[in-house]
C-alpha cells in the first residue's frame, strides 16, 4: 500500500473497536489491524471474508487421491502380476495408498496455500508495523490521501488511542 498512512495504538480492545467501527463508517477502506493474539471482535467489525485455504486442502486432497489410485493402476498395468487368478487391477488393496496420497498433497496444499495466502516470507517489515503490537499493543493502520489522514487522526485519537503517529 503505498498511500501514506497514520497508525494508532492502542491498550484497550473496547478503545480499538470503537476505533474501527467509526472508520469503517467513515468510510476508511484500507484498514490494516495488528493484534497480538486473535480477536473475533476486530475480526466481525473488518468482516474479512472467509480464508481461501480450505479450498486448496479440497483441491490437493482430491488430486492426492486421484494421483494415488492412478500411481498404483498403472504401476499394476506396467508389471502384471497374476496371484491367485486375482484381476490385475483390483481396487480395494488400493484404497491405502489413495489415502495416504491424499493426506499427503491435501497437508501440502494446505501449507502452500497458508504461505500464499499470507504472503509469506515476507523480507520487509510492514509498514505501520510496531513491535509492540506482538506482545500487548493493538494497532490500527489507515491509509488515504491527505484529508482522510487528517480525519484518521481525529477519529484515533477520540477513540482513546495511546500514540498517533504517521507511517
Amino acid at each position: 500500500m503505498s498511500a501514506p498512512g497514520i497508525v494508532g495504538v492502542f491498550g484497550y480492545l473496547d478503545d480499538a473497536v470503537h476505533a474501527l467501527r467509526e472508520l469503517k463508517t467513515r468510510g476508511f477502506t484500507q484498514l490494516t489491524v495488528y493484534s497480538p493474539v486473535p480477536r473475533h471482535e476486530l475480526d466481525e467489525v473488518l468482516a474479512k471474508p472467509e480464508s481461501p485455504v480450505r479450498r486448496f486442502t479440497l483441491v490437493g486432497g482430491l488430486t492426492g487421491v486421484s494421483l494415488g489410485f492412478f500411481y498404483a493402476i498403472a504401476t499394476s498395468l506396467d508389471w502384471p502380476l497374476v496371484v491367485g487368478g486375482k484381476p490385475i487391477v483390483s481396487l480395494p488393496p488400493y484404497v491405502v495408498i489413495g489415502f495416504e496420497t491424499t493426506i499427503l498433497i491435501g497437508a501440502l496444499a494446505t501449507v502452500a496455500g497458508m504461505l500464499l495466502n499470507a504472503k509469506l516470507p515476507r523480507l520487509s517489515r510492514s509498514p505501520g508495523y510496531d513491535p509492540r503490537f506482538s506482545s500487548d499493543k493493538i494497532g490500527i493502520v489507515a491509509y488515504g490521501g491527505p484529508a482522510q489522514i487528517e480525519s484518521a487522526r481525529e477519529i484515533l485519537g477520540a477513540a482513546g488511542a495511546e500514540e498517533v503517529r504517521d507511517v
